[in-house]
């Protein structure tokens, strides 16, 4: 197997490293400063430089080298699954989106909106898009062995594709909107559970969040109520998350939710219950009424809002 990594700006994408780990960190990375992301890397690690994400002439030009590679993997990330069905179509191969796990043999897949896990047997040659956060990245010992492919992209015209096609052409990249942006590639989520009171909580929640260039996540009990969507629900039957930071709020940490929370780099809970699994769990374990904290954190960071102080027990490394 073989991960081919879209880089924008020298930047590894969310699940670049975890698609690496799962083809036995046999890597391409192609796009802009590829030499940068792969300081993130180890193993067998090829670098095309590409320049700007042009999906059309990549996928033409890739489909020839790939040829011989019989499974081809990407990230989930936003140009993975753009270029992903691109690249199989150029190879006239089946595209399995969305993955969770992958080999020779088998691929599992979610279905019923990840309610199930279905096994199906491998084609023999195909291309996959691997879910971010799904498997984390193994410990890495050493560094990447590296060499170069140059398939002369950085140097065709931009706005074609090899047969005189029209490309598909990046007129703006805009910074994303953490209210909006899918919570598997959040940077920061702050998440709230069944120890919020009501829905006015989760309107502190979110503009916490905006506060702090977050996104809003929640648990099943609460997209059930209805108090947010379905797509901010973390967990077993939600979205799989690793953020660098996760704020949980009235979190108890059911393993259903827990599931669904991939390697954060650092998890803040606030809970009455010094000893549920969320606390257990966490960095920094806040013993409080997370309605109460939440006030105040929004009475501090959100312009004209107030909130009284309140009182709290503070645990930290809680996390083994």
């Amino acid at each position: 197997m073989l991960a081919v990594i879209p880089v924008r700006a020298g930047v590894l994408p969310a699940g670049g490293a975890e698609a690496a780990d799962e083809c036995g960190r046999r890597v391409l990375l192609v796009g802009e400063s590829v030499e940068h992301a792969a300081a993130h890397l180890t193993g067998e690690v090829r670098l095309c430089e590409a320049g700007p994400y042009r999906p059309g002439a990549w996928a033409a030009a890739l489909a020839e080298v790939l040829a011989d590679e019989p499974i081809v993997v990407l990230p989930a990330s936003p140009d993975g699954r753009d270029l992903a069905p691109r690249l199989a179509a150029a190879m006239d191969r089946p595209c399995i989106a969305g993955a969770t796990r992958l080999s020779s043999t088998t691929v599992v897949v979610p279905r019923d909106g990840g309610r199930t896990m279905h096994t199906m047997p491998a084609p023999a040659a195909f291309v996959a898009t691997l879910q971010v956060g799904v498997r984390g990245v193994e410990p890495h010992d050493g560094g990447a062995t590296v060499s170069w492919l140059d398939l002369g992209l950085d140097r065709r015209p931009i706005g074609a594709v090899d047969g005189g096609l029209a490309d598909a052409r990046v007129v703006e990249v805009l910074a994303p909107d953490a209210a909006t942006v899918d919570l598997a590639e959040a940077g920061r989520i702050v998440g709230g559970g069944a120890g919020l009171r009501s829905p006015e909580q989760f309107e502190q929640l979110a503009a916490l969040g905006v506060a702090m260039g977050a996104s809003v996540g929640a648990t099943r009990v609460i997209t059930d109520r209805g108090w947010v969507g379905h797509e901010r629900q973390i967990g077993t039957t939600g979205v799989v998350v690793s953020p660098e930071l996760y704020l949980a709020f009235g979190i108890s940490g059911a393993v259903q939710h827990t599931s669904g929370l991939g390697h954060p780099e650092h998890v803040v809970s606030v809970n009455v219950d010094a000893h549920c699994p969320m606390m257990q769990m966490a960095d920094l374990a806040v013993v409080a009424d997370a309605n109460e904290v939440l006030a105040e954190l929004v009475a501090l960071l959100v312009p004209g809002a107030a909130a009284a102080p309140v009182a709290v027990a503070v645990a930290e490394g809680a996390r083994g």
